[in-house]
């Protein structure tokens, strides 16, 4: 048996410590998750005003703010009883589109890629053959040449003290990397890793045009959005849109394609626990919860592979509950966030006793994945009206699986997206309807701008009462519970992304989402266990 202990995991948004027990067959026997941070906003925002909530509890996050910014605002506006306008709806979709967008390239070419990329092998890649695979693979090329020295300047320099550059801290020359992947993939994955941080700051941009700035916007205020397009500013982030929506559709998904079929053991393990939540994201016209353009919905037991646990429930938030009793508080246990307690009560670390600040976060008291793979699996199973011009769910997952298939000469089956690798695909696959849908939304409102029929605000006064938001970001279901007393807040409560997937045991000592997935992994160098953040980082913590 081997102790593992990773703390800090790197290439996150935050502070996340994970530690796994290897037994004698080189898999996890256990494991354990623990967030590391205590960021307390529930504290923060007490007896504070409803309308602070928006800036506030933004900067909980620096990735996705706009996806708390929005579930803030929605939470107000359910506790006052408002509905916005149909134009503040499209300019919120379109900058969460973009913060979508934003969040997949980085987290695929940024954050994930390494893992399965190697820039050392990318050195002995012939450059003509490489723009041969680029053109077969059906990806982007570029100045491949110049891409291979900056790679090896990075190289000569950082070998003698280990330091690569960007590329510094990766395990490469692991031989958990694919052994038969050619050089060239390698070194057309890093032109495209560089090209993405440029796009990046593209979605950015969107997001500032409409947003006011980014990180931490300003626009979506409760009753509407502060943002007033003009055909000017929507023919800047078009323009802007289109050149990121190109990049997913003609760079990220064929090199998704391209480098997946060199991994295909991942397919075999990293599943977790097969429940899944979304409570939808995108709102159609009828806002309503089950109709978001990827809806909402509940997934329990599901099994692909024995085509069981297929049914989609509506979403319930008075279904959650917090349990505390392996977290650092003293607040009472097995609340719903409507009714809930942040008390922090800072003890020792002990696997076997409370060993984070993320609550056992439960729907249905069971443990639930939430990010792309569930969102994408309700929307496979439960398939929303889209717009014209945007693939849905299924479309893509059907799309890559017959893709895979050719590449492997073997099918590969649904059942794959309960794994790692289906994990990883279900991001990028996610990233290409939101393409879709971005292009289809700003081309709409363009044309609500043209009508000049427009309504972005819907005046308000602030009433007491309780109120949920209840909304996605990238990474997975977020929703902000307030109530509001004599027009302050007297509570308010926040179940974020990541509390969900990283959550500890709970009172019955059910592992969280990825604990249950680290479980089963296996292990080929317990000193460099790159299978297991692989796994963590699928989740984007």
């Amino acid at each position: 048996m081997a102790r593992v202990i990773m703390d800090p995991l790197t290439r996150i948004e935050g502070h996340l410590r994970v530690e796994v027990e290897v037994g004698a067959d080189n898999t996890v026997s256990d494991a354990w998750v623990s967030g590391t941070l205590y960021r307390g906003m529930e504290t923060v925002l007490k007896n504070r005003r409803p309308q602070d909530a928006f800036y506030v509890s933004q900067r909980i996050c620096g990735v996705c703010p706009i996806s708390h910014g929005h579930a803030s605002t929605m939470s107000a506006e359910n506790t006052y009883g408002l509905t916005i306008p149909n134009g503040a709806r499209l300019v919120r979709n379109i900058i969460e589109c973009a913060q979508y967008l934003h969040s997949h390239v980085l987290w695929f070419y940024t954050l994930g890629a390494l893992d399965y990329v190697d820039p050392v092998k990318a050195l002995s890649a012939n450059i003509a053959d490489t723009y041969d695979l680029a053109q077969a693979a059906g990806t982007t090329t570029a100045d491949f040449g110049a891409v291979a020295n900056r790679v090896s300047e990075f190289v000569n320099a950082g070998l003698a003290n280990n330091r690569l550059s960007i590329f510094t801290n990766g395990w490469f020359g692991h031989p958990a990397y694919a052994a038969n992947m050619p050089a060239e993939l390698h070194l057309i994955a890093v032109a495209h890793y560089l090209e993405a941080l440029h796009i990046q700051a593209e979605a950015a941009q969107v997001m500032g045009i409409m947003g006011g700035k980014f990180p931490h916007f300003m626009t979506s205020v409760n009753g509407g959005t502060t943002f007033v397009p003009t055909e000017e500013k929507l023919d800047d982030v078009l323009y802007r849109m289109t050149r990121v929506v190109d990049f997913v559709n003609n760079t990220m998904i064929p090199d998704t394609l391209a480098i997946a079929p060199f991994y295909l053991e991942a397919a075999g393990y990293g599943a977790g626990c097969k429940n899944y939540l979304s409570w939808g994201v995108f709102n159609s016209p009828s806002f309503a919860l089950t109709d978001r353009y990827l809806p909402g919905g509940v997934i329990k037991n599901l099994d692909l592979a024995a085509g069981t646990g297929l049914a989609v429930e509506a979403p319930d938030p008075t279904k959650v509950k917090e349990y505390v009793e392996r977290s650092w508080y003293d607040s009472q246990s097995g609340l719903n966030p409507a009714d809930g307690e942040t008390s922090a009560d800072y003890v020792e670390y002990d696997v076997n006793g409370k060993y984070s600040w993320g609550k056992a976060v439960r729907y249905d008291d069971m443990p639930m994945e939430v990010g792309p793979l569930s969102r994408m699996l309700v929307g496979y199973l439960a398939p929303s009206e889209l717009p014209e011009g945007v693939r849905s769910p299924k479309d893509l997952v059907d799309f890559a699986l017959a893709e895979l298939s050719k590449a492997a000469g073997a099918q590969i089956p649904l059942a794959a997206l309960q794994s790692l690798l289906g994990r990883v695909a279900a991001r990028n696959l996610e990233a290409a309807f939101v393409a879709d849908l971005a292009i289809a939304s700003v081309l709409e409102l363009v044309g609500y701008v043209k009508d000049g029929d427009t309504k972005w605000f819907e005046p308000h006064d602030v009433a007491d009462g309780k109120g949920v938001g209840l909304w996605e970001a990238p990474r997975g279901s977020v929703a902000h519970w307030m109530t509001v007393e004599g027009g302050k807040l007297a509570s308010y409560q926040v179940v974020a992304p990541t509390t969900w997937d990283i959550a500890p045991r709970d009172k019955d000592g059910t592992p969280g989402p990825m604990e249950q997935a680290l479980i089963g992994a296996p292990v080929m160098d317990a000193e460099k266990p790159m299978e297991i953040v692989r796994i963590a980082r699928s989740f984007d913590p």
